[in-house]
């Protein structure tokens, strides 16, 4: 089982902010914080971990960038539930998908060639990845 703590080894080559993001991500992802746990402050973890308060509060801008945690004035910073990650996940895909048909047409693609160079990067990305195609897309 995985430990429930966070730890920054100021030897490693990851910059902490890594460190504590990718830790409570994956305390976050693998059930070990519930939905709606509260997290410690900014300032709490930061003493906590011997690190500057903008350190972890970096840490917690990219969690709750990628809709894992939220944070509120007076309610403290919380871990998302898994249903609001998913709508956050579906925005974030949303907004890809907007980027890249922008790109395309400011290349003068039409849909048909948006169509076809996507599908073609998913077969490159699946030969990469040595794994069969998951159907046409």
């Amino acid at each position: 089982m995985k430990p429930q703590t966070v730890h920054v080894d100021t030897t490693s080559p990851t910059p902490p902010y890594e460190q504590v993001r990718s830790q409570l991500a994956d305390l976050i992802l693998g059930g070990y914080l519930a939905a709606d746990a509260r997290l410690p402050s900014v300032r709490q973890l930061a003493t906590d971990l011997g690190l500057a308060p903008g350190t972890v509060a970096r840490a917690y801008r990219e969690l709750e960038s990628a809709g894992l945690i939220r944070s509120r004035r007076g309610a403290g910073t919380r871990v998302t539930p898994p249903q609001d990650r998913g709508r956050r996940e579906e925005e974030m895909l949303a907004e890809a998908a907007r980027a890249y048909i922008a790109a395309g047409r400011s290349l003068g693609a039409d849909d048909e060639r948006l169509h076809v160079a996507l599908r073609a990067a998913l077969r490159a990305e699946q030969a990469e990845l040595g794994a069969p195609s998951g159907g046409d897309p």
